[in-house]
């Protein structure tokens, strides 16, 4: 454990102090303080425009539908390309400047090293989401919002978040160069999005069943809307232990060569 979180000490430092960390934290904020008032503004409109019309459909009259979940969606836009940014040196950086090899000799496990530098990426990627969280927050001080609901919603979004990290690290395993490691880690970020869209091609019920249990969309709908199934978290822990696990499989891979 204590080897776990040395190199999760000394990566979540690399990220807190390194000047790209920070534009994108800052470029984050810049989208969303341009794209979440303009949000406030159409629910306000709405707001109006049913008090003459009476016709607006009742989620377009519910903050948390018309502005949050809105929120959340170009958040998560935006986590599909900096998740890959964030982890794509973990690995690659490290086997192009050679300081990997001095991690393989060191007397640590390949699943101490994995597990570290992904608790660091998780830390780094919850700072983003803590930042996107203070928007609708901020709304709490002039409008009744349900608590819980907004935080279960954030709490999905984070998970998606994780299977991001776990995928892309394992991406940053398999290659030396970043460039090629943020390439594929952002074509996996959007494949996994493209696997529950097999709902509605087939017409099988069992093989409707098994694009239902693996669709990301299919699992997040439900915890935004407040609602936490087990079997929702079972897809995002097996989908984070899968990738993580052939991480350290790459990891023992390198220290056997």
């Amino acid at each position: 454990m204590r080897a776990v979180l040395a190199i999760f000490s000394k990566e979540f430092k690399g990220f807190l102090f390194n000047p790209n960390f920070l534009v994108v934290c800052g470029l984050c904020a810049t989208v969303l303080s341009w794209v979440y008032p303009n949000q406030l503004a159409m629910f306000s409109s709405d707001l109006n425009n049913h008090v003459f019309a009476q016709q607006m459909p009742p989620q377009q009259l519910n903050i948390h539908y018309a502005v949050f979940l809105r929120h959340l969606s170009y958040l998560n836009l935006l986590l599909i390309l900096i998740v890959p940014a964030l982890t794509m040196r973990l690995f690659a950086e490290e086997k192009k400047m050679r300081t990997f090899d001095l991690l393989l000799t060191s007397p640590i496990s390949s699943a101490q090293i994995v597990a570290g530098k992904y608790l660091a990426a998780l830390a780094a990627v919850f700072t983003i989401i803590l930042i996107a969280y203070i928007y609708p927050a901020t709304t709490g001080l002039f409008a009744k919002i349900n608590w819980t609901t907004l935080t279960v919603a954030f709490l999905g979004i984070f998970l998606v978040a994780a299977v991001y990290a776990a995928m892309n690290l394992f991406c940053s395993a398999l290659t030396e160069s970043a460039i090629v490691a943020y390439v594929m880690a952002v074509v996996f970020n959007i494949l996994i999005w493209f696997l529950g869209m097999g709902v509605e091609v087939v017409d099988s019920n069992v093989a409707r069943s098994v694009f239902e249990h693996i669709s990301l969309n299919q699992h997040l709908a439900a915890i935004v809307e407040g609602t936490v199934r087990t079997t929702s978290l079972v897809f995002f822990f097996s989908i984070v232990f899968l990738f993580t696990f052939m991480s350290e499989r790459m990891v023992e891979a390198n220290r056997w060569r």
